[in-house]
């Protein structure tokens, strides 16, 4: 899923791909899936892959890309469809009036040819082509956006790409069956079953997706909600009773040892990295309730909003840039034949590895 998206495993997903063929493929659950960019990596070495999160756009993106079967569609119907949509004379809307006019994230230009569509692909609702078409105007509203590639703020210029024309493409769709689930993790684990691969990303920290990605939910709902904020948020955004556990200083390690715990998998993968409220040795007791475990660690580039800095709605900056990299890790256990078996690949590329 080629969106700007804060915590994307783009570096290290064919490693974590490398990881699930080392061990045997088969079944294998994406369980914090975000934009599918891991689900997509496995679903394409033959895995069945269940895809899960509590993100409406995170359903849609693994609806598309996990649960439909490419094999199973017209090709070239879709992209009629698309071109059809793609030609609609621009209808200015909820989109143009809060993300153009009272925000800044689009020019008003394309945030009308957004409301047009969206409207359109509204009456597809039930149809398989459905979640496609959304992935499909996401893909293409976040090509010509004007934000750092979160939707907690905008630049005080327009970034060039805001300039381009918004144009339809069809996404990624890859064959073969699987699953896409919208649920809370914890919830959602004991009724999932058992998996040979499991892969965790789960939040580690108060960011929150739903929050970040605030415009491709409305994009989703299409409910028109009440805005608040700079940023035109959702109000039910701003009710920190419904933030997720794993936004929450001291509640996130218990549901993270949980969803650890609650993981039915013979290989267990969880992603990790230093910015986050509990220490690596504490994740790494989480996981050896599954057996072995072994650490690979990578350093990286922090996302570009952090590397940018932070401003006010006058434009001026503020605060400071306290780091630009990081070091994220990924922690594997299971039995360990198995561990040894997923790891060794990724050892015998030189990748930085810390055994535990």
């Amino acid at each position: 899923m080629p969106i700007k998206y804060l915590g994307s495993k783009r570096r290290l997903v064919s490693v974590i791909g490398t990881l699930f063929s080392a061990a045997g493929g088969g079944s294998a659950l994406d369980l914090f899936t975000g934009t599918t960019r891991v689900a997509q990596e496995l679903k394409g070495r033959g895995g069945l892959v269940t895809a899960v999160d509590r993100a409406r756009y995170a359903a849609v993106f693994a609806q598309s890309a996990v649960a439909t079967d490419a094999t199973t569609l017209d090709l070239d119907a879709l992209d009629e469809e698309l071109a059809r949509l793609d030609e609609l004379a621009p209808k200015p809307g909820y989109v143009t009036r809060m993300f153009c006019e009272e925000a800044r994230f689009f020019r008003p230009e394309n945030g009308a040819r957004i409301d047009a569509i969206r409207d359109a692909i509204e009456a597809r609702r039930g149809h398989p082509h459905y979640p496609i078409l959304l992935t499909s105007l996401i893909e293409a509203a976040d090509r010509v956006d004007s934000t750092t590639g979160v939707q907690m703020a905008y630049l005080k210029e327009w970034a060039p790409r805001a300039h381009r024309r918004l144009t339809l493409r069809r996404p990624d769709l890859l064959a073969g069956p699987g699953t896409a689930i919208r649920g809370d993790a914890v919830a959602t684990l004991p009724a999932l079953g058992a998996f040979d691969f499991a892969y965790l990303d789960p939040p580690y920290n108060q960011h929150r997706y739903e929050a970040n990605y605030h415009v491709w939910e409305t994009l989703v709902a299409w409910d028109e909600p009440e805005p608040y904020g700079v940023a035109r948020k959702r109000l039910e955004l701003s009710d920190r009773a419904r933030t997720s556990a794993f936004n929450r200083r001291r509640e996130m390690p218990k549901a993270l040892a949980a969803c650890v715990d609650g993981v039915d998998a013979r290989v267990v993968v969880v992603s990790y990295n230093d910015e986050s409220w509990i220490a690596l040795d504490e994740l790494v007791d989480m996981c050896r309730g599954h057996g072995a475990v072994e650490v690979l660690a990578f350093d990286s580039k922090r996302y570009v909003g952090a590397q940018i800095g932070g401003y006010n709605p006058a434009g001026v900056r503020v605060g400071t840039v306290s780091r630009l990299r990081n070091v994220e890790y990924i922690v594997v256990s299971g039995a360990a034949a198995d561990v040894a078996r997923a790891t060794q690949p990724a050892m015998d590329a030189a990748v930085s590895a810390v055994g535990r």
